[in-house]
């Protein structure tokens, strides 16, 4: 399999006092890496099947995990079904302990679970075109605290959003935002304070350093730096708080969500192709932040598939599924 040297390029970190530059990996097969994990099949007990899941994140017990589904089958999300709860929490054995937002929402995305245990749900819009853009915090039974955007609307202005994507609380309160899923919908990640007073923001669409196309999900790591599942452009860019640009990688595939535990990131490749991004296949790939190097994956045959990751604190592997909707759990051998 013929690869090229740019899929394993990244650039040094700069940010942090006495940050060391990142070695490049070697060249490497990027499907050819140890898969440690089995399917821990039905281990979600939801008593109906899941709906489309790009959305997953780990209670701050890190055992429970908290889903954001769409409502069953439907294309339309919750647009159309108005019975059914999509904001669902599990405990440690698969038990619904949570569930809640029946009627209350258009099209799931994304989902933070903040260090105060708030929940934030980010509301996207459908290929079908339901439109939602909106962001909103919760209490962990579904008491509304606060709302970025206005449910139904698309805009460019700092209270508005177009494909809004995912969600982010830093250590300090600053809240930041993926606002894009293609194309022609807004490419940009905006900051603002722990009382959503917007601060700036940065990118528009385009394939170099801090433009995106399709900004899908966000993570950040121990010591605060930002990374961004660039969806299209096959790549996890990677900032300081104030929008710097300070490394791309490509190794881990073409993101969808993004996941970071530790010193360990967990990347959803759920689009991958011979035309998208050659050489790499569906699945879920990990590694060390330290030096970027893969030292995991996860095949999945479907393509489409996988776009929502989450890990707790055993190292159990939660998956959402989205055009096959499903929501997995991946357990060490």
């Amino acid at each position: 399999m013929r690869l090229h040297h740019a899929v394993f390029a990244m650039l040094a970190f700069t940010a942090n006092a006495g940050a060391q530059p990142v070695a490049m990996p070697p060249p490497h097969d990027p499907n050819d890496y140890p898969n440690p994990y089995h399917i821990e099949e039905g281990w979600a007990k939801l008593g109906r099947p899941f709906g489309g899941v790009s959305a997953v994140d780990m209670d701050r017990d890190g055992k429970s995990v908290w889903v954001f589904e769409r409502c069953g089958k439907s294309d339309d999300g919750c647009a159309k079904d108005k019975t059914l709860d999509p904001v669902l929490k599990f405990d440690t054995s698969g038990k619904l302990v949570k569930s809640w937002g029946k009627g209350d929402f258009l099209y799931p995305h994304g989902i933070f679970v903040g260090r105060d245990n708030h929940v934030w749900l980010v509301e996207g819009v459908s290929q079908s075109g339901v439109v939602a853009n909106v962001i909103r915090e919760f209490t962990q039974d579904g008491k509304l605290l606060r709302t970025m955007g206005k449910s139904g609307t698309t805009g460019y202005a700092t209270d508005r959003f177009d494909g809004v994507s995912d969600v982010l609380v830093a250590p300090d309160g600053s809240i930041f935002v993926a606002d894009g899923h293609s194309n022609k919908t807004n490419n940009r990640i905006l900051k603002y304070d722990r009382k959503g007073n917007f601060l700036h923001a940065w990118g528009k669409l385009g394939s170099g350093p801090g433009e995106f196309n399709a900004p899908h999900g966000l993570a950040m790591d121990a010591q605060g730096r930002l990374y961004v599942a660039d969806r299209s452009n096959s790549r996890i860019q990677i900032f300081d708080q104030e929008g710097k640009f300070l490394a791309e990688w490509r190794q881990f595939g073409r993101p969808s969500g993004i996941f970071i535990k530790g010193d360990m990131i967990y990347v959803a490749d759920s689009l991958s192709s011979a035309q998208n991004n050659p050489g790499f296949k569906n699945g879920i790939r990990w590694g060390h932040i330290s030096d970027g190097r893969v030292i995991g994956f996860i095949p999945w045959g479907e393509y489409n598939a996988i776009e929502a990751v989450a890990v707790d604190d055993a190292g159990n592997i939660y998956a959402g599924f989205t055009n096959v909707p499903n929501f997995r759990k991946f357990t060490k051998n």
